[in-house]
C-alpha cells in the first residue's frame, strides 16, 4: 500500500481529477426516465458540473424498493452524455454487468456496501476504467486503502476514494461525515479524495454546508445528488438538491474550494 504524499491527478476523458483541481460530479441518484435524466443533465451541465452521475443499477436496503432501470438506464445515461459532453459516473453492482456498464461509464462507482466485494473490485481493476470507490459504512481508512489494492494490483491506478459518511453512535442524522478522512487520506495515499455530502445528512438543507466544509478541508471534489423534482424522486429525494438551484450552489462551493487552493479541473 502506498504511503506517498505525492498526489498525481488521474485522467478521466480529458479531465484531470486531483492535484490543484476541484471536480464537481452531479446528477440524480437514480435514472428514472428520459425526461428526468435530460432535464437534470442539462441543468448540471449549465451549472458548471464536470461530470454527470446517475444510477442504472441501484442497491437498496429493501428488495421491494426501486432497483433502477438497468440496461435502459445505461442507454439514457449514454444519451445524456452525448447531449452534454459530460463524462458519466455510474454504479456497478454485479460482475455480470461489467461489459454493459463499461460501454457507457467513464468512471465506475463502487458503492459503500460493495467496498469489500473483492471479486468485483478485481474485475473492475481489469477493465482499466477509472473507479470511484466509496468507503464502507463501518470501514476504517486502512480497510478502504486495502480495498483499492484489489483494483490497483490488476494494473488500474485510476482510482478515486470517496468519503460518504460512516455509522457511529450518533442518531441525530443518518451518518457521520468524516471530514478528517480528507487530510488523513492525503497523508496515507496518492489517490484523489472525493466527498459525497448527500448521503450523510440525508436532507438537502444540510448538503451545501457539508459541501463547503469538505471543500475547505481540501477535498479534490464532490459527488452530489441533484433532481429536477426531488419531491417525486424514486430514490433519495429528500437529500437531492433541486436542479434549478444547482448553479448557485456550485458557484458558492467553488468559491470555498478556490480559497482552499483548488481551481477548476484542468484539461489534459
Amino acid at each position: 500500500m502506498t504511503t506517498s504524499t505525492e498526489h498525481n491527478p488521474i485522467d478521466v476523458s480529458g479531465r484531470r481529477i486531483g492535484g490543484d483541481g476541484f471536480t464537481l460530479i452531479a446528477g440524480p441518484c437514480t435514472v428514472e426516465s428520459r425526461e428526468q435524466m435530460h432535464a437534470v443533465a442539462d441543468a448540471v451541465a449549465a451549472g458548471g458540473a464536470d461530470m454527470l452521475r446517475g444510477g442504472a443499477y441501484k442497491p437498496r436496503t429493501s428488495p421491494y424498493s426501486f432497483q433502477g432501470l438497468g440496461r435502459e438506464g445505461l442507454e439514457l445515461l449514454a444519451e445524456a452524455k452525448a447531449e452534454t459532453g459530460l463524462p458519466v459516473v455510474t454504479e456497478l453492482l454485479d460482475v455480470r454487468h461489467v461489459e454493459d456498464v463499461v460501454e457507457v461509464a467513464d468512471v465506475i462507482q463502487i458503492g459503500a456496501r460493495n467496498m469489500q466485494n473483492y471479486a468485483l473490485l478485481t474485475e473492475v481493476g481489469r477493465t482499466g476504467c477509472a473507479v470511484l470507490l466509496k468507503r464502507g459504512l463501518s470501514a476504517t481508512l486502512e480497510e478502504l486503502l486495502s480495498a483499492t489494492e484489489y483494483i490497483r494490483k490488476e494494473g488500474n491506478e485510476r482510482v478515486m476514494l470517496c468519503e460518504r459518511g460512516i455509522r457511529t453512535h450518533e442518531s441525530a442524522y443518518r451518518f457521520t461525515l468524516d471530514l478528517l478522512a480528507i487530510p488523513a487520506l492525503k497523508e496515507m495515499t496518492d489517490l484523489p479524495v472525493i466527498v459525497d455530502p448527500s448521503h450523510a445528512p440525508g436532507r438537502r438543507d444540510w448538503v451545501e454546508s457539508m459541501s463547503m466544509a469538505a471543500a475547505a478541508a481540501g477535498a479534490d471534489g464532490l459527488i452530489v445528488e441533484v433532481h429536477d423534482d426531488p419531491d417525486q424522486a424514486l430514490c433519495d429525494g429528500p437529500q437531492s438538491l433541486r436542479a434549478d438551484a444547482f448553479a448557485a450552489y456550485a458557484d458558492r462551493v467553488r468559491t470555498v474550494a478556490e480559497i482552499a487552493g483548488k481551481g477548476v479541473p484542468v484539461a489534459v
